[in-house]
């Protein structure tokens, strides 16, 4: 109960330095983050580890994630994406795979003079693809932008978390069945791509049956929460007796079945939900980017060295220039080709997720490896995550999106 009164303060103090922060014209996610650096357990630890690793925090943050997925499933609708479904589907290969090509082969060119082994750079590319939806999405929330990035980057949020699962999992699942004694089984790659998808599909089809009829706002929110519970416990129940290990991206769970029930339902109806979830959206959207931030140590910040200096201007090489390559091929509009890739910067949350399991496969093997990606992913986090919440703010600015600073 102690540690529950305490996690409610935090929530309650995030809020607040939002609002402070909203004064100067920043977003209130960059007072999320900030807040959660600062209550974590590298510096006040009002959040502590301890606390953190306890099954009721882990499947709190497990639901919150997943109700964060509507934000990006309802935006799937068909007649909606029908007429750039391939533009976005081409704009997310070229950043995702490109992004992957570069930081690869930077870090392969100065591995190879450092006498590193060269598998190391893949796995920087593998885990540097991955795009935390997160902080882009409550800049969209917040500020409601629209327009053409808005509306390409949505979707492509789910398609990225894809690509970005499929390429980390694939690179991990070579290296490990060369070097080290944790094989992982060719099966995983799959069922952690399709499992989220095939839950999230599976109760999407039965909230379409329940939420279609036209009700008030409180039983369509109650309804919407129930089915949301549905979803993630299946999910839980999957990691916990398929993979005995916390696998699944429960924010596909979401966006799938989001996506799956918006596609059954009519227009009107669809707004009326969203409308009734918005205060359950933004009490998610604060926590989960709290929790983005409470592992982040500040104080790696100071020690950080030239492995994460190359590794932050990489990745943003590639996911700003393969954006724009993307857009150029599909003759997107001006604005997603100039200013879709700097929105795709934010990158904590996945990329801490993708490194406790590099460095689980490698610590055996090669325990100097684990420490070099540990080191610098963990130092790129602290440094691109504040940076990049106000390149994402202003490159919604830049493509005139944000009506809050238009007036």
């Amino acid at each position: 109960m102690m540690d529950l009164a305490r996690f409610i303060i935090v929530i309650g103090i995030a809020f607040g330095v939002g609002k402070l922060v909203t004064k100067i014209k920043m977003p209130a996610i960059l007072g999320w983050l900030v807040t959660g650096m600062i209550l974590g357990p590298h510096a006040v630890g009002l959040l502590t580890e301890g606390m953190m690793e306890q099954r009721w925090y882990e499947m709190t943050m497990h639901i919150l994630e997943c109700a964060v997925g509507i934000l990006i499933g309802s935006e799937l609708v068909w007649n909606k994406i029908k007429k750039s479904g391939k533009q976005i589907v081409v704009i997310t290969l070229t950043q995702s795979l490109g992004t992957f090509l570069v930081v690869s082969a930077v870090f392969g060119i100065l591995f190879y003079f450092m006498n590193i082994p060269l598998y190391l750079a893949a796995i920087f590319g593998g885990i540097a693809l991955a795009t935390a939806p997160a902080p882009a999405l409550s800049i969209v929330n917040e500020y409601k932008t629209d327009g053409p990035v808005t509306k390409t980057l949505i979707p492509m949020a789910a398609l990225d978390d894809l690509v970005g699962v499929t390429v980390f999992f694939s690179v991990i699942g070579i290296v490990a069945a060369n070097i080290s004694t944790q094989k992982l089984p060719s099966y995983m790659i799959l069922l952690v791509i399709l499992l989220p998808l095939i839950v999230g599909i599976g109760v999407g089809l039965l909230g379409g049956i329940v939420l279609k009829k036209d009700r008030s706002k409180i039983p369509t929110l109650i309804l919407t929460c129930l089915m949301i519970l549905v979803a993630t416990a299946i999910g839980f129940a999957i990691n916990e007796f398929v993979f005995q290990r916390p696998v699944l991206n429960f924010m596909l769970i979401g966006m799938a079945f989001t996506a799956t029930f918006a596609n059954m339902i009519s227009e009107e109806r669809l707004e009326a939900i969203l409308k009734a979830f918005q205060p359950v959206l933004g009490i998610s959207l604060i926590i989960v980017i709290l929790n983005l931030g409470a592992p982040l140590d500040y104080h790696l910040i100071f020690g950080a060295g030239i492995f994460t200096a190359i590794y932050i201007l990489a990745r943003a090489a590639g996911k700003i220039g393969g954006a724009k390559l993307g857009g150029k091929m599909m003759k997107a509009p001006e604005t997603v080709q100039k200013y879709l890739g700097f929105t795709l910067l934010p990158h904590s949350g996945v990329s801490l997720v993708f490194t406790g399991i590099a460095v689980s496969i490698l610590s055996g093997p090669a325990p100097e490896c684990a420490q070099i990606i540990q080191g610098t992913i963990a130092a790129a986090a602290v440094i691109n995550e504040v940076i990049a919440v106000f390149v994402a703010r202003q490159a919604f600015k830049w493509a005139g999106e944000m009506d809050k600073l238009k007036n």
